[in-house]
């Protein structure tokens, strides 16, 4: 187990904040607010790893290091033993990152769980009060 956990510790480290669309560039955000998604989670992440067919896994007793409250970190093997990308389409921890980032809203947890939000925005807010003038 312990030479796993060594090569596992060469892999590329991708955090759900890198790719959150909420939080600024100083906040730890590293692609751009157009192309980032609204708060990702660990499970997505990994999700959009494996439909990439890129190996990958999970630490989520991991915190980021500028919010100690983000938990959770994906590791992520980019290349293979002999030099070769697992998929050619990403060959860098930046394509990935884009990658994943247009992955994940259409994951299928989220599409569930945006389903009721959208509902809930179509009722318009109710006015209540007596009206008339204002107090000065």
């Amino acid at each position: 187990m312990d030479g796993n956990v060594a090569d596992i510790k060469k892999w590329v480290v991708i955090y759900p904040v890198y790719l959150n669309s909420k939080k600024t560039i100083a906040e730890g955000r590293r692609i751009s607010v157009s192309k980032a998604c609204e708060n990702p989670n660990c499970v997505e992440i990994g999700d959009c790893c494996n439909y990439l067919k890129i190996p990958y896994a999970i630490e989520i007793d991991k915190a980021y290091p500028r919010d100690f409250m983000q938990r959770g970190r994906v590791r992520v093997k980019l290349k293979k033993e002999d030099g070769t990308f697992y998929n050619p389409a990403v060959t860098c921890r930046k394509q990935l990152m884009l990658h994943v980032a247009e992955l994940v809203p259409r994951h299928p947890g989220r599409t569930k769980k945006q389903e009721p939000a959208s509902t809930l925005t179509t009722a318009g807010p109710s006015k209540s009060g007596k009206g008339g003038k204002k107090k000065r």
